[in-house]
């Protein structure tokens, strides 16, 4: 499950302890499910678009929820031949972006629906002839309503990340279908739609040593936090979002690409670093900066997305899921988090002083 030196290697894996703090099954149930509920509606707003001369698809967001549309980006770029850019709203509204035009695809992101760059973003994108897709928490919000495709989902904090990475992971899906560049959609959406109880089982595999794993983050000021591939994504929002804007702890995510060309020289016995391994082609990435670190600190954790079942789920779609997988058990971990530090992931200092 996962894997903590410290001081000495120790092995992990699932339990059967109740679910502590509380969890609440039908209502995560409910938000995955809904996720993969829009399967159908997702890929009949992108074949409209694609069949109107869609030519490129830019996936926008705004903090934490522009990091989420990151895995399907890269499938799309690395599977399929149209065009994709990742971009972050404020900068595209401030500073434009020549391909934004009648032939774009925007896909938008945003929990609450009224995030003020994403809505800036919106209308700017919309102003110059392209066709937005929303996914948002909230009906009867900015970007619900003015959206040309709005999919609502209820989710809040604690199940948005596994929602959003279903649902952009949904239209990347649909976008080589239609194009003809992924023949075996169906399959796939149907494995996914097995997914959210499987999801449940993970949550109760993880959840004696998610406590264990919080202690460790508590125990430490300071975490070097390290992905790639799907994971990458994960890994900068979880220290981020997470860990900085819900606890206050200091994060360095860092893909595991990066790690040799500056943050090697930050390793210590003194200094914590978190593993995020995932499935798919890049894993070796990751374990390579494993091998690095073992003489060089006692302070390793290891997430594993490999080592939690999903019985039923093929070999190539785990591969698609690992940040969903990670997801999943790093909220059972946040959940000790605040309760160990008595520190409410819903604190903030300075959140109601920027405007939203």
């Amino acid at each position: 499950m996962w894997r903590s030196i410290r001081p000495a290697r120790r092995r992990f894996g699932p339990d059967d302890e109740d679910l502590r703090p509380p969890f609440d099954e039908s209502r995560f149930l409910r938000i995955q499910s809904g996720a993969i509920g829009h399967a159908d509606g997702l890929r009949g707003a992108v074949a409209a678009c694609l069949d109107a001369g869609a030519r490129n698809i830019f996936f926008l967001g705004t903090g934490g929820a522009a990091i989420l549309m990151h895995p399907a980006a890269q499938i799309l770029g690395r599977q399929s031949e149209i065009p994709i850019f990742a971009e972050l709203s404020a900068e595209l509204v401030a500073g434009g972006h020549r391909k934004l035009g009648p032939g774009s695809i925007v896909v938008i992101p945003s929990l609450s629906g009224t995030t003020k760059e994403s809505v800036d973003a919106l209308a700017f994108c919309q102003a110059r002839g392209a066709k937005v897709i929303a996914l948002v928490g909230h009906p009867g919000t900015p970007l619900a309503d003015r959206a040309d495709h709005a999919f609502v989902n209820f989710a809040e904090d604690d199940t948005s990340c596994e929602s959003f990475y279903l649902q952009s992971l949904l239209i990347a899906l649909a976008v080589m279908a239609h194009r003809g560049e992924w023949v075996d959609t169906e399959r796939v959406v149907a494995e996914l739609r097995r997914l959210p109880p499987l999801l449940v089982a993970v949550k109760r595999a993880a959840e004696g040593r998610a406590a264990e794993l919080a202690r460790v983050i508590a125990n430490d000021p300071y975490h070097i936090i390290v992905g790639a591939g799907a994971t990458w994504p994960q890994a900068w929002y979880y220290g981020m979002c997470i860990l900085e804007e819900m606890q206050w702890i200091r994060t360095r995510p860092v893909h595991a690409s990066d790690f040799f060309h500056g943050t090697l020289e930050l390793v210590e016995k003194s200094v914590s670093v978190l593993l995020f391994k995932g499935e798919d082609a890049y894993r070796g990435l990751v374990e390579r900066v494993e091998r690095f670190l073992l003489p060089y600190t006692d302070k390793i954790t290891l997430l594993d997305a490999a080592a939690f079942p999903l019985p039923g789920i093929s070999a190539d779609v785990r591969a698609l899921l690992s940040p969903v997988i990670l997801a999943t058990v790093l909220e059972r971990v946040s959940a000790h988090l605040e309760v160990l530090r008595d520190h409410p992931l819903t604190t903030r200092r300075y959140y109601k002083r920027v405007a939203y």
